[in-house]
């Protein structure tokens, strides 16, 4: 069986001296996980987090692990290395993929937003590019967070309320009676955290130190 995509490399444990367990996003494929064959001892196209470009998976059987053969094109997390905060938001972004998301299954558009994520994390604002690439993560995950109309009256005015359950905004009047079972908007990673903590317990895992440590 042979699968070939092109990816990012998000996740590198040693096997042995000389190989990594590698985990890749990829863009066909989703997260692939597999052998990387030399990668410690390596001199040339030595592997690293944050690496794009072409990668390909072997295995014999589908239920194998398999083995990588990467071709590393450029790699987005250099630039990243110098700041603090945008290089935390890849580690979560990298971290919460390895954890979440099943392998093998297409996220052709959350894979765009990470690259996006990648590009622009030291341009403008990091906060909110990262907020809203956990909010794409979330719908993914099968939580749609909807902030343009109220749940309870259909009104796209005053919205300044979510509602824990659904993912969904109430307006002030709507709040009332529920204020203190709300969470008040706008929108913020400790927000974001609550739902990614009801995903990881649905999984039966921890949310990840990187994500829980996050400021």
């Amino acid at each position: 069986m042979n699968l070939e995509s092109v990816g990012i490399l998000i996740d590198l444990r040693p096997l042995g001296e000389r190989d990594f367990i590698a985990r890749f996003f990829t863009y066909d494929f989703g997260v692939l996980c597999g052998v990387l064959r030399g990668g410690q001892t390596a001199r040339k196209n030595k592997p690293l987090i944050g690496q794009v470009g072409k990668v390909s998976w072997n295995a014999r059987l589908e239920s194998q692990l398999g083995v990588f053969h990467w071709e590393s094109e450029k790699n987005l997390a250099a630039y990243l290395m110098q700041t603090r905060k945008p290089l935390e938001y890849m580690n979560c972004s990298f971290a919460l993929i390895s954890s979440l998301l099943p392998e093998r299954e297409k996220y052709e558009k959350l894979y765009e937003d990470t690259i996006n994520l990648l590009q622009n994390l030291n341009a403008g604002d990091p906060d909110n590019l990262y907020l809203q690439w956990e909010i794409s993560l979330l719908r993914e995950l099968g939580y749609a967070l909807n902030l343009n109309v109220c749940s309870g009256c259909g009104t796209g005015s005053n919205l300044t309320y979510l509602s824990p359950k659904t993912g969904r905004a109430v307006c002030s009047s709507c709040a009332l009676p529920y204020i203190d079972r709300l969470y008040k908007l706008p929108l913020n990673l400790n927000i974001t955290r609550a739902f990614l903590d009801r995903a990881c317990s649905v999984q039966g895992i921890d949310l990840p130190m990187v994500r829980v440590r996050l400021a």
